[in-house]
């Protein structure tokens, strides 16, 4: 009995949702890592939604809705989840039952084959890891969600693509992933179309089941439009967003080589040696001996590489490449057969240099952080909830919150820094100390909001945070403005200030101005909506923040 449930596909996907949801009931307090204040865009769009504003309509994103509307579920249904562990699972309710539609049909087949395709996917959608580390101490990454959701989605979509057999089951996965790419992040379903469109050129899909497929899709979003104008309102955002990333894509695909030269290295010297099999064995010279070539391995990873490296190129932060599995399975049963070719000892060796590296690292950096969890310590953060649910390395705490008072004790020494346009630190949002000392500054914040409030018998009607995030208003459950962006960055995802925008600000009690320390981003996001600042009373509320009071 045990043998077969370690051998059943859905059974190692039932366990892995059941310990989800387990471990988002517990209050987990998780090892912070770089960049954190990410979940907060998140926690924001999460509160907007729940009270009734709709992402896209009543305030800027920078990506698609579904993340943030999942998330606000879950966390309706786990609210003392650990926010990092909560975004990271958002899309689970959508992949895990498309893994175990597909899982069950590919098992009728081939259990072990199927096990090969689940077994990676959940390695990779267990712990809010990346692929590549940004700070040397250990920690979980809470920033990249929607890159490593789209990550996740590719996967499978390039499994239902390459082992969906029954038409049916294809049409459906496929439309319903395509969804999911579309409204989590464009740049995914780009990169989903070019594999969709492959599968039909090289026959791995009908065309008519393609055409479903995409009817599906669009019949989706039109009842979506209908319903709510969330569609055209999210193809504004994009085609925002396009205005003000208009950067070449050549330096941003040297960058995912350099970083990724560990996966990519690998898989284009195997593409070379499929591409010299494929020469040794002749031209095509027959229309289907072409899409025989189209179908085969190396046109998969020909195909599978460019999409996943173009998704890759508009990311910090992701699962880089774990979609080339899937490609990488059907070849290495092949080749396991093949004992009598000469070639076959260096086809296996680059199918697993390939494949290894990102399940060695996925695993390597979350026992990491699980291992040094034990001995780290947890922030004086009582009034952040969850989010504070996080622990660092002592030393890192005290260092935390004596960079606090350092701050708030020397501001001209970064008003310098802001006038050379640097920052304190050339990796400073990605300094695990860094985040911890912007999380206490979250708390003195809150604090003298609380005494403020209590001394002038005010309670301030909403509150704006001039920095890359704002969580003052769902951590003292106050109501934001309509038309305020989430994830606050001037230049790369928030465009300019809308009269409207300009209207709801005026309308705020209160603009806070963190200042520990001030920062280029900081100063940059001031001048934004210096707008907003005219006619207010600017009151030193703590020794990092100032308040800007409407009169």
């Amino acid at each position: 009995m045990a043998a077969r449930l370690l051998l059943s596909p859905g059974a190692w996907i039932a366990a892995f949702a059941a310990l989800a949801a387990l471990a988002l009931i517990l209050p987990l307090r998780l090892p912070l890592g770089p960049n954190a204040w990410d979940t907060v865009v998140y926690l924001d769009a999460a509160w907007r939604i729940d009270l009734g504003q709709v992402p896209s309509i009543d305030f800027f994103v920078p990506v698609g809705p579904l993340g943030f509307y999942l998330t606000a579920g879950l966390n309706n249904l786990f609210p003392q989840a650990q926010p990092m562990l909560l975004i990271n699972w958002a899309l689970l309710p959508i992949m895990l039952p498309v893994l175990a539609a597909l899982a069950g049909h590919v098992a009728r087949r081939s259990r072990p084959q199927a096990l090969a395709l689940v077994l990676p996917f959940l390695l990779f959608a267990a712990l809010p890891i990346n692929l590549h580390s940004l700070y040397p101490s250990p920690g979980f990454d809470g920033y990249g969600f929607y890159n490593r959701h789209v990550a996740l989605l590719l996967y499978l979509l390039i499994a239902t693509l390459l082992f969906a057999q029954r038409r049916g089951l294809q049409i459906a996965l496929v439309a319903v992933l395509m969804l999911a790419l579309f409204l989590t992040k464009v740049t995914g379903a780009v990169a989903g179309t070019l594999l969709v469109g492959y599968a039909m050129l090289s026959g791995r899909m009908r065309l008519r089941d393609g055409a479903a497929a995409a009817v599906a899709v669009i019949a989706a979003l039109g009842v979506l439009e209908i319903a709510t104008g969330l569609t055209s309102a999210y193809l504004a955002d994009i085609l925002t967003l396009l205005g003000l990333n208009t950067g070449t894509l050549l330096p941003r695909f040297l960058t995912v080589a350099s970083v990724k030269f560990n996966v990519i290295g690998p898989a284009l010297a195997l593409i070379g040696l499929l591409a010299f099999i494929a020469w040794r064995a002749g031209p095509p010279r027959t229309l289907a001996d072409w899409r025989s070539l189209a179908d085969a391995p190396l046109g998969w990873m020909i195909v599978g590489f460019i999409a996943l490296a173009f998704f890759e190129t508009q990311n910090t932060g992701s699962l880089e490449f774990i979609g080339l599995w899937p490609i990488l399975l059907p070849l290495l049963m092949v080749w396991w057969q093949r004992k009598q070719d000469g070639l076959r000892p260096a086809i296996l060796v680059l199918i697993l240099a390939t494949a290894l590296p990102s399940a060695v690292i996925c695993m390597e950096r979350g026992a990491r952080a699980v291992m040094s969890a034990p001995g780290y310590v947890g922030l004086d953060v009582p009034d952040l909830g969850p989010l504070g649910r996080v622990s660092v390395k002592p030393e890192i705490a005290v260092r935390a919150a004596a960079m606090l008072e350092h701050y708030a004790a020397f501001p001209d020494s970064y008003r310098d820094l802001i006038r050379r346009d640097l920052l304190p630190s050339y990796i400073l949002y990605s300094e695990i100390d860094y985040q911890a000392t912007w999380m206490l500054e979250v708390q003195q914040g809150i604090t003298a909001l609380r005494n403020w409030e209590k001394a002038n018998k005010r309670e301030l009607n909403g509150l704006f945070t001039l920095d890359f995030v704002a969580p003052m208003n769902l951590l003292l459950a106050r109501a934001p403005s309509h038309s305020v962006p989430v994830g606050v960055d001037p230049g790369r995802s928030t465009p300019a200030l809308e009269p409207d925008t300009l209207a709801q600000l005026r309308q705020v009690d209160a603009i806070l101005a963190p200042k520990c320390p001030l920062t280029t981003a900081r100063e940059a996001i001031i001048q934004h909506f210096a707008g907003a600042l005219e006619g207010r009373e600017r009151i030193a509320l703590a020794p990092c923040w100032d308040m800007y009071l409407r009169k």
